[in-house]
């Protein structure tokens, strides 16, 4: 007699589909990160300007604001396919950064760094939609969970490695590292199992199909909380995000010590991300999302205590609570979303999400300016932990209507 594991790694290998995914979202995630360090450092030695270097993420996030447009297109093709030419595009697009040598040239940076982000906007609804049909819809927790590991632990490896490789070789030589992981990817992909027929052709133009996936996400039951409690949970994370260098300078740190913290809040983001499937299944979306938020909000209230160990356990704590809700929500989705629309879907929703995190560290940023930050986290912490309460709500409803049985609804 054999027994099917309950750890979420043995489970996800098992199933070959899960285990080749999760390779090739290791494999470029590990270039992603790399590049993501990189080209600031890059750009800032060009130009000596600190403002041109932030730019670099502005130019990777901007396209997120397109996501639903972009999404569509995920509907409106075969999937693996698309994510392998996504692939295949990228790896022949990065190595012509080789071109750039002097200030003058950094113009080009950007131009890839924005196609790079829209064509990873594509690239994630893609493969949000054709997860949903390769892993098993029991392994869906587990390989999200472990994608979200996976993620977080090429972030604390690839960038020492990235700027490694960039400190012998210069910047583009880490360009082209990540274009190489992009080809391995697509081998990796290219193995996938799976049926797709091509899509039939929908009424209406790009606009009438990207609004389809909107309101379907709106008028969803389930979905709708879910996506705006992330969404709400990423805007309260730029918020506490943007203290950090307030808070380090509280506890007698300089900015360098920041690194220090971001490892730890990664090692938690690793460890929820192992556990995410169990929990899934015992707690379901809205719970299991409902008490990421309340762990990370009381971490983020907690640091206003100037104290090492706090702090370094509140990094922990948000390490593991933040992701919650982000698993729960793309779970969800790719649970509850017809086929046809789960590409625009997914894509809207990853907006919907993400998009908040920019607003909250502008925001947080002008704040920090204006209050004392220990005033500031000691406000956003409950606020935050409201943002759990509907949730926490709708579980409970949801758990009184399943336990009530037919005899008690049509008494005899």
């Amino acid at each position: 007699m054999t027994t099917t594991p309950t750890w979420p790694l043995p489970r996800v290998l098992r199933d070959r589909n899960s285990g080749l995914y999760l390779a090739g979202v290791v494999i470029s995630g590990f270039g992603t990160s790399a590049l993501w360090l990189v080209s600031g450092v890059w750009v800032k030695d060009l130009t000596g300007s600190d403002g041109l270097a932030a730019l670099c993420m502005l130019a990777m996030w901007a396209p997120t604001l397109a996501g639903p447009l972009l999404g569509t297109l995920a509907d409106r093709t075969r999937r693996k396919p698309l994510l392998i030419g996504v692939n295949l595009l990228l790896a022949a697009l990065l190595p012509t950064l080789f071109a750039v040598d002097s200030a003058d040239r950094v113009w080009l940076v950007f131009a890839v760094l924005f196609v790079y982000g829209a064509a990873g906007v594509v690239h994630d609804a893609a493969e949000s939609a054709l997860v949903a049909s390769a892993v098993p819809a029991s392994l869906l927790g587990d390989f999200n969970g472990l994608r979200m590991t996976a993620s977080e632990g090429m972030k604390l490896l690839a960038p020492p490695a990235g700027a490694g490789v960039y400190a012998a070789y210069g910047g583009a030589s880490v360009a082209l590292l990540d274009a190489v992981t992009f080809v391995v990817a697509t081998g990796l992909y290219a193995c996938l199992r799976v049926r797709e027929s091509r899509p039939e052709p929908a009424p209406g133009g790009w606009r009438t199909q990207t609004a389809k996936g909107a309101r379907f996400l709106w008028a969803h039951p389930r979905l709708r909380p879910l996506v705006l409690a992330g969404g709400t949970t990423m805007l309260f994370a730029g918020l506490s995000g943007s203290t950090i260098y307030a808070v380090l300078d509280g506890l007698g740190h300089d900015p360098a010590y920041a690194g220090v913290l971001y490892a730890v809040q990664g090692a938690g983001s690793v460890a929820i991300g192992l556990l995410s499937g169990p929990l899934l299944r015992r707690l379901g979306e809205r719970r299991f999302a409902a008490y990421g938020i309340a762990l990370t909000a009381t971490a983020a209230g907690l640091r206003a205590i100037p104290s090492d160990p706090v702090a370094l356990a509140c990094s922990a704590a948000a390490g593991a609570g933040l992701p919650c809700a982000l698993i729960a929500a793309l779970t969800a989705v790719q649970r509850e979303t017809p086929d046809a629309l789960l590409g625009r879907t997914a894509a809207t929703a990853n907006s919907l999400v993400f998009t908040p995190n920019v607003v909250g560290l502008a925001v947080g940023a002008a704040l920090v300016e204006l209050l004392d930050v220990r005033l500031l986290l000691a406000m956003l912490g409950p606020a935050w932990l409201l943002t759990a309460l509907p949730l926490l709500q709708r579980a409970a409803s949801a758990s009184r209507t399943a336990s009530r049985s037919p005899s008690d609804a049509n008494p005899a």
